[in-house]
């Protein structure tokens, strides 16, 4: 299995097995992290980190503090597809593996700007 993300038109795979989705929360400005498996039923969420609180953002009562992050683990059926929308307000999203972060552009190779992206299980 892969990751497989899709924007206007254009599809990219990424062969692994398990992702960080990484982010700025828009209005608080602080970062916020969510580990992904990718399976064959689809993108299973298993634990998500967040770098404080606010906005809509609060961790939920079993999330411990651990190295300056909340984190909590997920459980929940996995889901089929995930779309990203980028209000350009705090940057870009980033998948990271491996100890290396790329953003979405990066992936593509070109600038995504407010194009939404849609992330998904895929056979390579």
């Amino acid at each position: 299995m892969s990751l497989c993300l899709a924007s206007s038109g254009v599809v990219k795979a990424l062969a692994l097995a398990g992702f960080t989705l990484a982010w700025t929360h828009s209005v608080e400005k602080t970062g916020w992290q969510e580990d992904w498996r990718v399976t064959a039923d689809g993108l299973q969420l298993v634990e998500a980190r967040v770098k404080g609180s606010g906005a809509g953002m609060e961790p939920p009562p079993e999330a411990r503090l651990v190295d300056g992050w909340y984190q909590w683990s997920v459980e929940r059926e996995p889901l089929s597809r995930i779309v990203l929308a980028n209000s350009g307000a705090a940057g870009e999203w980033r998948i990271c593996n491996d100890g290396r972060c790329r953003t979405i552009s990066e992936i593509f190779g070109h600038e995504i700007g407010a194009a939404t992206i849609t992330m998904s299980a895929c056979d390579e």
